[in-house]
């Protein structure tokens, strides 16, 4: 799957300049969420989300992707989300944007998350849902998608029972994305909530 994001990495950036208004919407809804202190991005691609939310530290397994990471400022880990090179209890909080998606074993890459975060730290994780309006059309199209045709979706709350099936306690969700990406005038708002908007931010606190 790795190898996917090898192949199209120009292809992936491009959604990024293509839908800029998305793109800023899913990150203003990540920022809602996201603690102080010193974080990680599992599947930190090529630093669309660490480098503005002033993440310092990625993991990464596309040599490629990382490599643009490297390039815009980010110490990038080789490794997968189900086996994180990184120590126990090192960091405050771990960040997942849509990577989730496309690991191979979501729950073990969510205990990796809780293993590398400190008591009271907190894991986030940006998901489309799969219940809402672009997640039922990324279901229909994926094999017409370079990406999403090896994704797997998920419903929120399918997440928050993976999340606590991981350990973890004390959630809050936000959503945005209310409009379909490609007729969005403007940034999109952040609600508490989900059900709405097709971009959902879990958090979860590990206890």
């Amino acid at each position: 799957m790795g190898d996917v994001f090898e192949r199209f990495v120009n292809e992936y950036e491009q959604w990024f300049l293509k839908h800029r208004l998305a793109y800023l919407s899913e990150l203003r809804a990540v920022k809602a969420l996201l603690p102080e202190g010193r974080g990680v991005e599992i599947g930190v691609g090529t630093g669309r989300f660490a480098v503005p939310l002033r993440i310092k530290i990625g993991v990464e397994p596309s040599r490629h992707m990382g490599e643009i990471a490297r390039k815009r400022g980010i110490l990038v880990v080789k490794g997968t989300a189900e086996d994180l090179p990184l120590g126990d209890e090192s960091f405050d909080f771990a960040l997942m944007v849509t990577t989730i998606c496309f690991v191979d074993d979501p729950l073990k890459a969510l205990q990796e998350a809780r293993r590398v975060i400190k008591n009271g730290g907190h894991v986030i994780v940006g998901i489309v849902d799969r219940e809402s309006f672009l997640g039922r059309e990324y279901e229909e199209r994926r094999e017409k998608s370079l990406f999403y045709k090896h994704a797997r979706f998920f419903s929120t709350e399918e997440i928050v029972h993976l999340m606590k099936k991981a350990g973890f306690e004390d959630f809050r969700m936000v959503q945005t994305l209310f409009k379909h990406p490609s007729k969005l005038t403007d940034v999109e708002p952040v609600r508490e909530g989900h059900g709405e908007g097709a971009f959902v931010v879990v958090r979860g606190k590990k206890n």
